[in-house]
């Protein structure tokens, strides 16, 4: 008997405003649905809509060529899937194969998100992909709300257990998200449990800043390693991340029309990224060395390096909480001080997302302070009107 097989382009509205978009494939009565990964946002403007007609057209492709691949027998419905493969031993993998690609922070989170999927199931080891449901989720979600905290799979005694961070939470539940994604994708499963589940909404930290001003103050300040110190002008003037400037090498550095030029792949993305620097910013790099040599050396480890800093901007008079990180919330800043566009910053501080900057220009909002600068003096009385109208300051003038 011949299979029949229907496929729709389905949306579904989330708690937080936005639609997901997914396929609903139903044949010979039994369904199953296909995330696509894109989504509708909430329609405030003119671009949000331009926006959503695009992410629908591409929807509705995709839609049309799966279309295509059932009629061609490409896309079989009944093909099978490897959803008894053990989700521990698939996690563990990717933890595995992260090693060394990518940050040492974000590999450590892979491991700290095993381990509280440990904490919340002590069965996960036996777990198979076909047990990992809608409802397993929702309850990894919920303890990760209510019952994980900070340190919770270090078994060192403490004196009080801190609940885990926003930001904790949200990136331990997008670890799992990124191995049901992966998993997906290699049709180790043909449901994605985590569909209509909404995910944890990021904290908005604290950017902290140096102004200009700051800047120069450093500059000519003393510093105990003067390596940091060139090394963290030199991130306060290009925007470059600790990763990027430690692994900057002589090689990546170019001269074209005038300019010096950075061609390096940024640790944390992976992306290709062109950058001009300016003439200090070229300054502090030092004398050129071989194409192998690093640029920057003997920066030591991150504590190091911050202690170094937090003494250093003490010594010049700024009471702030710098670390190294603050150089790039710096030159973001001071980019969108100078009257630089704020897609021209995002470029040069690479980001993938426009929403990314779009946190400095809150940081720095020149409509908020010129809009503060208009409120009128109250608290000090108006001068005294003479009889013909005129305040007394006016006739004070003309005598």
């Amino acid at each position: 008997m011949k299979e029949r097989t229907s496929i729709t382009l389905r949306k579904r509205l989330l708690p937080s405003g936005r639609t997901t978009l997914y396929l609903d494939y139903i044949c010979n009565g039994k369904r199953r649905v296909e995330s696509l990964k894109l989504f509708l946002e909430p329609e405030t403007s003119r671009a949000d809509k331009q926006k959503n007609r695009e992410t629908l057209k591409y929807a509705e492709t995709i839609l049309a060529k799966r279309k295509v691949q059932i009629q061609n027998k490409e896309f079989g419905f009944k093909q099978d899937f490897a959803d008894e493969t053990n989700f521990y031993e698939y996690y563990d993998a990717l933890c595995t194969q992260r090693l060394g690609k990518e940050s040492r922070g974000n590999w450590g989170n892979w491991l700290s998100a095993r381990q509280h999927m440990l904490k919340y199931d002590p069965q996960l080891k036996k777990r198979k992909f076909s047990e990992i449901d809608a409802r397993w989720v929702q309850g990894f979600k919920d303890y990760l709300e209510k019952d994980a905290y900070a340190w919770g799979c270090d078994f060192r005694e403490r004196i009080k257990d801190h609940p885990l961070s926003r930001n904790s939470k949200l990136s331990y539940f997008n670890k799992l998200r990124a191995c049901i994604n992966q998993a997906l994708e290699e049709r180790i499963i043909s449901v994605n449990p985590m569909l209509g589940i909404e995910g944890f909404k990021a904290e908005e930290g604290k950017r902290m800043y140096l102004t200009i001003d700051e800047v120069r103050l450093l500059a000519q300040t003393p510093c105990p390693y003067p390596n940091i110190k060139r090394a963290f002008l030199f991130s306060c003037l290009t925007g470059l991340r600790r990763s990027d400037i430690l692994k900057l090498t002589w090689g990546e550095v170019q001269e074209q029309s005038g300019f010096t030029r950075i061609i390096f792949k940024q640790k944390k993305t992976g992306g290709q990224e062109y950058l001009d620097i300016s003439p200090q910013a070229a300054e502090l790099m030092g004398k050129r060395g071989k194409n192998d040599e690093n640029v920057f050396t003997d920066i030591h480890s991150p504590s190091c390096t911050n202690d170094t800093i937090k003494l250093w901007v003490a010594n010049a008079g700024i009471r702030k909480e710098i670390t190294f990180h603050c150089g790039r919330h710096t030159f973001a800043v001071m980019m969108l001080d100078l009257g630089t566009d704020i897609y021209t910053v995002s470029k040069l501080l690479g980001h993938r997302e426009l929403s990314t900057t779009q946190i400095y220009a809150k940081v720095l909002d020149k409509n908020k302070q010129a809009a503060v600068a208009r409120i009128p003096d109250v608290l000090n009385p108006l001068p005294a009107q003479t009889e013909d109208g005129a305040s007394e300051t006016d006739d004070e003038k003309s005598k």
